[in-house]
């Protein structure tokens, strides 16, 4: 077997393009194996993708409502890791103590009284 150590290699200004952009043999097109949407991996990862979007758009200031009204809130951070839900109308509704991947857990006080407020991120309709 012989080397080819003097070879030269004559390529045009199209030819280094398409070289450098990846469009050599037609690879990008081919996408592997066919998913499985069924499957209980992908059902997991679908999951996961949707509340990670859920607390993304809730810790960024989202404007979502309860299920059946009409009144928009939003949260704000404040120092650390807990914040206040206001609401676009009236104002402040109560402080947030834990923001989770799926729950929001804060309190405010009526009539002196402590009351806990729980909300479920996968329950809320997010406006924008």
């Amino acid at each position: 077997m012989t080397k080819l150590n003097k070879v030269v290699v004559v390529l045009d200004e199209k030819a280094i393009n398409e070289i450098a952009n990846g469009k050599v043999d037609n690879r990008v097109n081919n996408t592997g194996r066919p998913v499985n949407k069924k499957s209980a991996r992908q059902a997991r990862l679908a999951k996961q993708a949707f509340y990670a979007s859920v607390n993304e758009k809730f810790v960024s200031g989202n404007a979502f409502t309860l299920k059946g009204q009409t009144e928009q809130y939003t949260y704000k951070a404040t120092a650390g890791k807990c914040g206040i839900i206001k609401s676009v109308v009236t104002g402040y509704v109560c402080n947030v103590e834990y923001v989770g991947r799926t729950k929001v857990k804060g309190y405010t006080f009526v009539l002196g009284k402590q009351v806990n407020v729980e909300l479920n991120l996968k329950t809320l309709n997010f406006v924008s």
